[in-house]
């Protein structure tokens, strides 16, 4: 019973202590909801999505209210028609006024409309370019979390080599007791023993920093004690071709690049707006009221109210060239804006080519080092046998421990290299968000 009891303290203290294991799905899920860059290019989305609205687009009409008051005190003498005189002292007069006036553009050359669809563009852009965000948002996530994936795994490396080394310098020891060996093998365990351990405290160091980066990403969501998936899985069914298909309609800066030249399209339309008249409808209702009480006045109180309405056309015959400089740089920019579609879609072309070939020359370097892992394994394991037999020296399984340590930290690299080269193929080709990583 008692035996019980410890194993389920034990266990208990196992899981108190358990590192939580992230995922690269939940650190990307982290960093959608709580990176700061990301929240940035949501609410600039959400601006452009109030200024497309009903309420910007100048169809509604402009209602305004005035009002006003007027107090008048002054001290009067005159003259009436039958040669009497009047004196009024401190008279006052009092004036009240109100109105609501009403404004309301008919016609505007169809500037008003352009505008509009203009504005919608824009919101589609501000959607496009959130989404760029979100993409390289992603592949720094992703560079942070296999650089601590990469780290991890080479620290557990450099712990297994220390492991070894301290089994050599017990061995060389009981030896040297024995007389089967000089101080000098001691010695020169202790000392791999203690470039291991530095090899060990160096890399632990640059794990910490590395996992305070991907906590930087993911908003510091994150405990601090936590560990990552080493487990890659490579997308070998991708495709070149239907990813070059792919990249021309999915691609975030090609389809940015067509929102401007459509937004630019409208920007010319609405300059040429200019040329026409503007048709405008006014109307007004007011109310005034005035009361005096000199002896001097003819009326005492007088309150009026009017209703008006009318309309109006202006027509901007000349307004010294600003409207046809307006159209001719519109279009202008107009004609950059395709001219860069075709540079872009030459620069995007290359780039994906580019990163293709490296994704393919990194996968086939991955495979190569794991075949070298293999070589050197065998070579460790053959000469550790020698070593301990005593047909080999120190040196050489110093050096037979390096070599598979080396094989073993270039395996690693050459594993998330040849994943991060994937995750770019998949940025410039547009299938980014579209695969599970």
């Amino acid at each position: 019973m008692k035996q019980l009891q410890i194993i389920l303290l034990l266990l208990v203290f196992n899981l108190a202590n358990a590192q939580q294991v992230v995922k690269p799905s939940d650190a990307v899920q982290l960093a959608l909801e709580h990176n700061y860059g990301i929240q940035i290019a949501n609410n600039n989305v959400e601006v452009a999505e109030n200024n497309k609205a009903i309420l910007n687009s100048g169809y509604l009409p402009t209602l305004t209210g005035n009002a006003g008051g007027n107090i008048d005190r002054q001290n009067a003498e005159g003259q009436l028609a039958n040669g009497d005189t009047r004196v009024a002292e401190g008279a006052e007069t009092r004036r009240y006024n109100a109105s609501i006036n009403l404004n309301y553009t008919l016609f505007d050359g169809l500037g008003r409309y352009y505008n509009y669809k203009r504005l919608k563009e824009e919101y589609n852009l501000s959607e496009l370019q959130a989404r760029e965000t979100i993409e390289n948002t992603m592949v720094q996530l992703l560079t942070v979390y296999y650089n601590v994936a990469r780290q991890s795994e080479n620290l557990k490396s450099f712990e297994e080599t220390i492991e070894i080394s301290r089994d050599r310098l017990t061995r060389s020891e009981y030896q040297f007791d024995y007389g089967q060996n000089t101080k000098l093998d001691v010695l020169n365990a202790e000392v791999d023993i203690n470039n291991d351990s530095i090899s060990i405290i160096n890399s632990r160091q640059n794990l910490i920093n590395l996992k305070r980066d991907l906590n930087l990403v993911t908003g510091n969501k994150i405990s601090n004690q936590f560990e990552v998936d080493t487990t890659i899985n490579f997308l070998f069914q991708l495709n070149k071709e239907d990813l070059l298909n792919k990249l021309y309609a999915n691609n975030v800066r090609l389809i940015q690049n067509e929102k401007n030249i459509a937004i630019n399209e409208f920007a010319l339309k609405a300059n040429k707006s200019g040329y026409l008249p503007t048709v405008g409808l006014t109307g007004s209702y007011g109310w005034n009221e005035s009361t005096n009480n000199s002896p001097l006045a003819f009326v005492l109180q007088n309150t009026s109210t009017n209703v008006s309405a009318g309309i109006n056309l202006t027509w901007n015959l000349f307004d010294g060239g600003g409207t046809i400089t307006r159209v001719k740089n519109a279009r202008i920019n107009l004609e950059n804006q395709k001219l860069q579609k075709e540079q872009l879609k030459i620069e995007i072309e290359r780039n994906f080519n580019n990163a293709w070939d490296d994704y393919k020359n990194k996968l086939r370097i991955y495979e190569v080092q794991e075949d070298n892992i293999k070589t050197a394994k065998n070579n460790f394991e053959r000469t550790q046998e020698k070593f301990k037999l005593g047909q080999v020296t120190s040196i050489e399984f110093r050096q037979a421990q390096l070599n598979l340590l080396n094989a073993v930290l270039s395996k690693n690299q050459a594993k998330y290299d040849a994943k991060l080269a994937e995750i770019i193929v998949l940025q410039i080709s547009g299938e980014l968000l579209n695969v599970e990583l």
